[in-house]
């Protein structure tokens, strides 16, 4: 696991205050680190941290599952979610919709590990669900489309325990802000559940038919959690459309900037300071700029020579790739390919 990615995304586990930053770095280095200034403290952040190791080790890998998911998001845009530690902590220390993202996509990856590790069987404290899943009582699912046409089923198999992983995801990253009211902390756990209902709010249902000869006489039915690149995919479209907010009168809640904008809802992103445009290197803004990134001369979207390079123009240059070519089958059973060498035309913003 590379310590940089999770230092980048572990920055959301800290409170920010000024004291804390010039602390150091170290306590973003992983989870454990985190807890080793909770260990002795109370609540349920100290609990996880003293008694059930085996969930750090999730967290750890739902945190970088969530820069992963970032990095592919943005990959084509002026922020590039970058892991470069110093960039992405100056990021995090401001309330951009670049932060609201990275808060939303992290507490949705921990969340989606500590659910898959339920399912797998490889956490202690919980397992998969089985039977009728107690999110769903009560309530008729959407079911897949049947092979054959067949109005019985019945919940089976082991569905995702995802209570158990939103939950603990709140634990982990909510507990330590929530005696707070300012509105960089309320905007940061609004952003964290937004995160963790991407994966609640489209959870699907999978089914297997059962009967002779296919005859699909009996479906069972579980509750499957979606893809995290569909989770990647909702929060980015939440990206798009986030909401700017202010601070409300009584201290304690947000408002929209404009009266004229619908109140943003759970699941949407918020923030309340605008986003640096990211052309040029900012060491105050985080921004690392976009000199010497690679442009697509033939887009039209954020990838474009003109967006990407901010419209200072763009370097072009030849290079020679190897790809394999004039493959055969040869029997049996191998392909045989010879290597060529092909020149490509690439562009780099100036």
């Amino acid at each position: 696991m590379r310590p940089v990615v999770i230092a980048s995304c572990l920055l959301l586990l800290a409170p920010i205050t000024d004291s804390w930053w010039a602390s150091g770095s170290a306590v973003i280095l992983d989870p454990r680190m985190v807890c080793k200034k909770n260990r002795r403290g109370r609540g349920r952040l100290a609990q996880i941290c003293r008694n059930e190791t085996g969930l750090l080790k999730e967290i750890s890998r739902g945190v970088t599952l969530g820069a992963t998911e970032c990095a592919h998001q943005f990959r084509h845009r002026r922020w590039n979610c970058t892991t470069q530690r110093r960039s992405m902590r100056k990021i995090l220390m401001r309330d951009t919709r670049e932060t609201g993202f990275v808060n939303a996509i992290t507490a949705a990856g921990v969340a989606f590990a500590i659910t898959r590790a339920c399912t797998a069987g490889s956490l202690l404290e919980c397992s998969c669900e089985k039977g009728i899943p107690k999110s769903r009582r009560g309530r008729q699912p959407i079911l897949p489309p049947s092979p054959v046409p067949t109005d019985r089923w019945q919940w089976g198999g082991c569905s995702d325990n995802v209570r158990f992983g939103l939950k603990k995801s709140r634990e982990f990253m909510d507990s330590r802000y929530r005696k707070r009211s300012d509105i960089k902390t309320l905007i940061k756990l609004h952003n964290h559940n937004a995160g963790r209902l991407a994966i609640k709010n489209n959870m699907k249902v999978e089914c297997k038919c059962h009967g002779v000869s296919g005859s699909c006489t009996l479906r069972t039915c579980w509750w499957r959690m979606p893809t995290f690149r569909e989770v990647g995919d909702i929060l980015r479209d939440r990206f798009e459309g986030a909401a700017k907010v202010i601070a409300s009168n009584d201290g304690d809640n947000f408002l929209p900037e404009s009266t004229s904008i619908k109140p943003p809802g759970k699941k949407d992103i918020i923030y309340s300071e605008e986003s640096p445009d990211f052309c040029n290197p900012n060491i105050k803004t985080g921004s690392l700029g976009t000199q010497g990134r690679q442009c697509n001369i033939t887009s039209a979207g954020t990838d474009s020579c003109d967006q990407l390079c901010c419209r200072r123009g763009y370097a072009q240059a030849t290079v020679k790739e190897t790809e394999n070519c004039k493959c055969e089958f040869k029997w049996c059973c191998e392909v045989l390919c010879k290597t060529c060498y092909v020149k490509r035309e690439i562009q780099t913003c100036k």
